[in-house]
């Protein structure tokens, strides 16, 4: 059998193109959606008859096998290919637990199989992006993690001296010893109850507590959580903007191609294709203009990218007419 590709433009074999048709794509997300109700559904078997759980059961199993025969069409067109991709492998183990008896010690496992849900991730564009972008945000999260567990233990180590030696049976459980201080002070910077932890160690003796808690919350919530939404944000918008860049340059290729030799013909073909591309090309570009703004980053750049876009659409169509003249 030819070797098969790991995308969805180019197909080597029939079973390669059956799995990459977009209504075989469209028909797995539907059975995820329609899997997930049927295992929230399933939590309430108390409340169903015999019977109805009997059914909900059977459709449990009966996607469990269809998800069960796509990866192994997938392993037999792909072979060692399929576990280059990861999510390919993602897919392969959720499946995998799905398969788990639900008896005794493997009850906990068999309840793991409504991650198959997760495989939503994979299938929706847009969630397959943010997703994508979040992997790839992990290795400053945990440069992040660092600052915050450096914050929690230098505060741990001044709050269980400052607070720890104390009668007060509520003021020890939160600074009796250090990881109960470190607990607290995450706490503190999760914003939970903040204003009573201080108000127990405030009418414990200490007046001027505030000073400690607010410089806490104002470092740690304030500034380091925060560096966690802005490092989001900073990945989603350069995801965004490879996607971009990517269409624009199957764009521009579309165009060198058919506009080598200035025939009418291929105007016409490269206008065609224009008009192809260009709902997707704008919803791209939406799309990032608005994690661009929320991220509030300056949009000039990819304005321009727009504008000298639309030219290039524009002087296209002025020289079809010209020629069809």
């Amino acid at each position: 059998m030819p070797r098969a590709t790991l995308d969805y433009e180019t197909s080597n074999s029939a079973v390669e193109a059956f799995l990459e048709l977009p209504w075989v794509r469209t028909t797995i997300t539907s059975l995820i959606v329609f899997n997930a109700l049927i295992l929230g559904l399933l939590t309430y078997r108390s409340d169903f008859s015999p019977g109805m759980v009997t059914v909900l059961e059977f459709f449990d199993n009966a996607i469990t096998w269809l998800f069960v025969a796509e990866i192994g069409l997938k392993l037999y067109v792909y072979r060692l290919q399929f576990f280059k991709e990861g999510w390919n492998l993602f897919d392969i183990s959720v499946i995998g637990v799905s398969l788990v008896p639900g008896a005794s010690a493997f009850t906990v496992l068999r309840a793991l199989r409504v991650l198959r849900v997760l495989r939503l991730l994979r299938f929706v564009p847009m969630m397959k992006r943010i997703t994508e972008a979040l992997m790839k945000s992990i290795p400053g999260m945990g440069a992040i993690l660092a600052v915050i567990a450096l914050v929690i233990y230098v505060g741990a180590v001044m709050a269980t001296n400052m607070y720890g030696d104390t009668a007060n049976p509520e003021v020890r459980e939160m600074f009796g010893k250090l990881p109960d201080s470190a607990l607290t002070l995450f706490q503190l910077m999760t914003m939970d109850g903040w204003s009573d932890i201080l108000g127990t160690v405030t009418d414990d003796g200490h007046p001027y507590a505030w000073i400690f808690f607010l410089v806490f919350i104002f470092i740690g919530s304030f500034a380091i959580l925060n560096l966690f939404i802005a490092l989001v944000v900073d990945a989603l918008t350069t995801e965004q903007k490879a996607a971009l860049s990517e269409q624009i340059e199957n764009l521009e290729s579309a165009m060198e191609g058919r506009l080598q030799d200035g025939a009418a013909a291929n105007v016409t073909g490269a206008l065609e294709e224009i008009r192809a591309r260009d709902d997707s090309i704008g919803e791209t570009l939406e799309q990032v203009g608005e994690d661009l703004e929320e991220a509030g980053s300056d949009r000039a750049e990819m304005m321009k990218m727009l504008r000298e876009m639309r030219a290039e659409i524009s002087s296209l169509k002025t020289m079809r007419a010209e020629r069809g003249n």
